[in-house]
């Protein structure tokens, strides 16, 4: 984080999934994310690579069905898109595989 611009799109992202998860009633941590700078001839952002482990409680997988279609309030960046790329079970624990890309919202 740049104390002069604030926190990154990424901590913005995970910030923004917490809440969406706790309004859902899913407490989740980061297990991995890994950030890579991306563009297109019109728009600049970032793709965000990462895993999210939760303990299975009720309605953890209806808040992971909707994940690819939530609104997410990230100041400066637009959520363009969120892939569910892959959903495993680890030592009792739902890990959850997130292809999401966000955008810089001028």
């Amino acid at each position: 984080m740049d104390a002069l611009r604030g926190p990154d799109a990424g901590t913005l992202l995970i910030r923004a999934l917490r809440n969406n998860a706790l309004a859902a009633g899913v407490t989740m941590h980061i297990a991995t994310i890994a950030c890579t700078p991306w563009a297109s001839a019109t728009f600049v952002g970032t793709q965000h690579q990462l895993t999210i482990a939760a303990d299975p409680v009720p309605g953890l997988r209806d808040w992971i069905d909707s994940l690819p279609d939530a609104e997410f309030a990230i100041r400066g960046h637009i959520v363009a898109d969120l892939a569910i790329d892959r959903v495993e079970s680890i030592d009792g624990r739902q890990h959850v595989t997130l292809a999401i890309l966000t955008l810089i919202d001028t």
